[in-house]
């Protein structure tokens, strides 16, 4: 495997990521048996030092990585440090990988655990106080409310994006998996470690702060 001081240097350039932008179509192609096949295969590559597989695992997973971490701490130079962070706690922890969910999801749980402690030391809350209510058993998205229609137009896309600035770090990050990375609910548990239902009860709020806010900011109903 290679060094630190090397892979320091490799994310110091691969990380270098400016603002939140929607990845391509497709970055994630493989049905699930390929996708723990072909990661089976790097994490091997990585753990036998193959010149330029770690330098792989970092490109294939940046995206990622940034996506969970800036979601959750906003401020661009502090998400640059975490994820540099994350991968080089994933080099010393990849031969303790055990294969029981897919690649993608045990970097991006390591993500999610490294913002959540350097939220937890900045002594920042990650839901809102009224998250706290009781509706962590809906158990169902359930609202008519289409994101990707609502989201033509510049204009609206601006409003949305300043509408999802205002959502609590949870319900920002969840937001960005499911509609960003197009993972699905179960992934999104097997990174964050919440129960599904809670996952769409945080869905669904942040999508229906999300309209009011579009509908506020057009002047119409979306």
């Amino acid at each position: 495997m290679p060094g630190l001081a090397t892979i320091e240097t490799r994310l110091t350039g691969t990380v270098a990521v400016t603002g939140l932008q929607p990845l391509a179509a497709g970055t994630y192609p493989c049905p699930m048996d390929d996708t723990r096949i072909a990661g089976r295969e790097l994490v091997a590559a990585v753990l036998a030092g193959r010149p330029g597989a770690f330098e792989r695992l970092v490109r294939e997973y940046q995206g990622l990585c940034w996506h969970i971490i800036v979601r959750l701490v906003r401020n661009p130079e502090d998400a640059r440090e975490l994820c540099q962070d994350t991968f080089l706690r994933v080099h010393r922890c990849l031969h303790q990988y055990r294969h029981e969910s897919t690649l993608k999801s045990w970097i991006g749980r390591v993500a999610y655990s490294i913002a959540l402690r350097h939220l937890e030391r900045k002594r920042i809350p990650i839901t809102a106080s009224e998250d706290d209510d009781g509706y962590a058993a809906m158990e169902n998205i359930g609202s008519d409310f289409d994101l990707e229609a609502a989201c033509a137009g510049e204009e609206t896309v601006r409003h949305l994006h300043e509408a999802i600035e205002t959502l609590p770090p949870l319900q920002r990050m969840l937001l960005t998996l499911y509609h960003l990375e197009e993972l699905p609910i179960p992934e999104i548990a097997g990174i964050t470690g919440l129960a599904s239902g809670t996952i769409k009860s945080h869905l669904f709020r942040s999508r229906l702060r999300l309209r009011n806010a579009l509908e506020a900011g057009k002047g119409v109903a979306v």
